[in-house]
């Protein structure tokens, strides 16, 4: 048997086809990867081990941009044309599609193929492109019972979103000697996602002083030139104490590290993507999230609510956020660690630990004859 996961774009989409192909090799099924020549899942998939197809990819943007007419002309035919070569190729049992616009060639072409598709949604609140999907798809599995609402109700299976197994297994006290932290002090984890946050990276470091007089800091702040946040971080942390400094460890990116970080992590700062809150929620780590603003149907701001309801998480809207509120938000929670505690045993609450398995027997069930 062989099933072919397509997806990526976002750390979310690709977090997920991984946890899914790592279930499906331990039962002895083939898995390749169609994704995109430029996302995350382009370096991700192939550190992963997994046999990664690049295609050609469009999006179409819902506001005015130049670029629609290549994606939508150009790219996306050309990357669905590729797409039925290498479906030919492959000849596989099942497609698996985990969202993003370069899921959407292999999409249509399994569909003119009579190749089975199943779809995953990993958010609160669906994206087009798992909307235009699931019209294709014989099953959509969704991460929580609220944004099956989007989908035709015979075809959605609620599966929960599967933990990457690398993630599994953290060590505080690996994490506390490989980082070199002092195990009397809290940590926070400031993450943007894979590509950072430049408000959150910039409300983070004019706030650092006071931070870190009373929490260890891991800042994940990506590496974007246009916004120049890892310079400008450096440069902040010249200013500061020698002591101060010794508390502050900057990464534009965090790889296999990062199930030790969460291990010692007593508070996660963040965006409310859906790997972000996943992990978070499998973890059991509390969280307060500054979801994207924006995105249509204001889907981290969902994911965020989701997890604050039952007092997972924090949660400040972009809008309302300064240094000032930051810190004194941060300085509550860090004081309190029972609450901390609390919240992040209400977080796991939310999570599905047999999510993997689960699509697994899914894509099984889709994939029998």
């Amino acid at each position: 048997m062989r099933v072919v996961i397509t997806g990526g774009g976002t750390g979310g989409h690709t977090s997920a086809g991984l946890a899914v192909a790592a279930a499906l090799k331990r039962r002895g099924i083939e898995c390749a990867w169609i994704g995109s020549r430029t996302g995350i899942e382009a370096r991700r998939v192939p550190e992963a081990g997994l046999p990664y197809y690049a295609i050609p990819t469009g999006k179409l943007r819902r506001y005015w941009d130049w670029q629609n007419f290549p994606d939508v002309l150009l790219r996306a035919p050309a990357g669905l044309v590729r797409a039925r070569r290498l479906l030919r190729e492959l000849k596989p049992n099942l497609l698996f599609a985990t969202g993003g616009f370069v899921a959407l060639p292999a999409v249509l072409a399994a569909r003119s193929s009579r190749i089975p598709i199943v779809v995953h949604e990993q958010t609160a609140v669906p994206g087009l492109a798992n909307r235009i999907a699931g019209r294709a798809a014989k099953r959509i599995a969704v991460t929580f019972p609220q944004s099956g609402t989007e989908f035709p109700p015979d075809k959605v299976v609620v599966t929960g979103n599967p933990l990457r197994p690398e993630l599994a297994g953290g060590s505080r006290e690996a994490g506390l000697s490989r980082l070199g932290l002092d195990p009397a002090l809290p940590v926070v984890y400031v993450t943007g996602g894979a590509q950072g946050s430049h408000w959150i990276n910039r409300i983070v470091g004019a706030i650092l002083r006071p931070l870190l007089d009373i929490a260890q800091v891991i800042h994940q702040c990506g590496d974007t030139p246009r916004t120049d946040d890892r310079p400008w971080l450096e440069e902040q942390t010249r200013h500061l104490p020698q002591k101060a400094r010794a508390r502050y460890q900057l990464f534009a990116y965090v790889g296999s590290e990062l199930r030790d970080v969460y291990a010692v992590a007593s508070l996660v700062v963040g965006r409310a993507g859906a790997g972000t809150v996943n992990e978070c929620c499998q973890l059991g780590l509390p969280a307060l999230y500054v979801p994207l603003p924006g995105t249509r149907g204001d889907e981290q701001t969902a994911n965020a609510r989701l997890v604050e309801a039952i007092g997972g998480a924090v949660l400040f809207p972009q809008v309302v956020l300064t240094p000032e509120r930051l810190l004194e938000c941060l300085q509550g929670l860090l004081a309190d660690p029972p609450r901390l505690k609390a919240m992040g045993e209400r977080a796991r609450s939310l999570a599905v630990p047999d999510a993997a398995d689960r699509l697994v027997a899914l894509l099984l069930e889709v994939a029998s004859p």
